[in-house]
This record gives structure tokens, C-alpha cells and sequence, in this order.
């Protein structure tokens, strides 16, 4: 256990008692605990296996790579069709999370053998992101601004590409990419 780390599992909030019953599931896997992004995030030779946070509706052990994971028991949830490495398991109930104690032991296992032989999960090309077509015609129309674009690096690309695609109407699309055109570019990514 790290000191650092207990104000999470002691605070005042709905999923109290089935945080505390994940944390002491996970810390029996022998990983250190560390805070990471406000949450406990479990670690094996300073590489993220496994984090747990809790939402609204919801409590979550999060395995980094869970895309990885063979998942025998079909419990792990890819969160949305964006993310591409990490995988949840979701729980409700302290009872839950119990019955699924030693799958839940052999998959943080199956992660650091995973961690351990140097397995990377693979990712998407920039490429293969949508490119909607409100930004691709301002591409076409513009050489300066498909240069900015290429020379962002592939994280800022696919950050622009998801954030423009997610729009559902073609009038908020055009006006998102109207918006970020100067960021672009000024080289910037869209949380610059």
C-alpha cells in the first residue's frame, strides 16, 4: 500500500467499499501502487498494468493493455471504438468483484507476462483514422495548411481527426475545423 494513494480509497463516494475489495485483489498480485491521473494505478517495473476508477454508474479495473488479454471470460469492455490498447472490467457490487477474484488475478498475471516479453499492442496509423470530409476539402484547398497538418506530429493528428469526426451534423464539423485552422497552422495539437 502507498500512503499516497489511500486518500482515493477513503474519501466519500459511491463505489467505496468495491475499490477497497479491487485494491486488495491487486495489491496480492504483488504490483506497486502508484497515483497516476488522480487515480491508483498498479505498476511492475514502472510500466502501467492495471488502474482502478470509478464513474457514475460504475466502478473499473483498467488493464492498459487489455488488448493483449485473451479474455476467457469475455469481461473485458473496450470503453469506445477510439481507444485501441486499454480494456475495463465493471463492477456494481463488492460481490461482483469477488466472484471474479481469480479471473481477475490471472488476467493482471496475463498482463505482466505480457509486460515482461515486451508485447506491444498494435496500434493504428494515423492513416487508417477517418478523415472527415469538411477537413479534407480544406486540405486540398489549402497547400499551407496540409503541410502544417503533415508536420504535426501522428499524436496531434489523430486528436484533430477524432475531435472533427465525432460531430455528428456537417455544419458543426465545418465550424470545429474553421476553429482550429490557425492551431494548426501555428504547429499546435488541439490541446495546445
Amino acid at each position: 500500500m502507498n500512503p499516497k494513494v489511500d486518500w482515493y480509497f477513503t474519501k466519500a463516494r459511491k463505489w467505496q467499499q468495491e475499490v477497497n475489495a479491487l485494491r486488495s485483489i491487486i495489491l496480492a498480485c504483488d504490483l506497486v501502487e502508484e497515483l497516476k491521473w488522480g487515480c491508483p494505478c498498479y505498476t511492475f517495473e514502472k510500466h502501467n498494468i492495471v488502474l482502478i476508477h470509478d464513474f457514475k454508474d460504475y466502478c473499473a479495473l483498467l488493464f492498459h493493455k487489455g488488448a493483449l488479454l485473451k479474455d476467457k471470460k469475455k469481461i473485458l469492455i473496450q470503453q469506445t471504438e477510439n481507444v485501441q490498447a486499454a480494456r475495463q472490467v465493471r463492477f456494481t457490487g463488492v460481490a461482483q468483484i469477488m466472484k471474479l477474484e481469480k479471473t481477475l488475478k490471472a488476467y493482471v498475471y496475463e498482463a505482466i507476462k505480457a509486460e515482461e516479453a515486451g508485447v506491444k499492442v498494435p496500434m493504428k496509423t494515423t492513416t487508417e483514422f477517418k478523415m472527415p470530409e469538411e477537413f479534407k476539402n480544406r486540405l486540398d484547398k489549402n497547400r499551407s495548411l496540409k503541410k502544417a497538418f503533415e508536420n504535426l506530429t501522428p499524436g496531434r493528428q489523430r486528436g484533430y481527426l477524432l475531435y472533427f469526426s465525432s460531430a455528428k451534423q456537417a455544419t458543426t464539423r465545418q465550424a470545429r475545423v474553421e476553429k482550429y485552422i490557425p492551431k494548426i497552422l501555428a504547429g499546435k495539437g488541439l490541446e495546445d
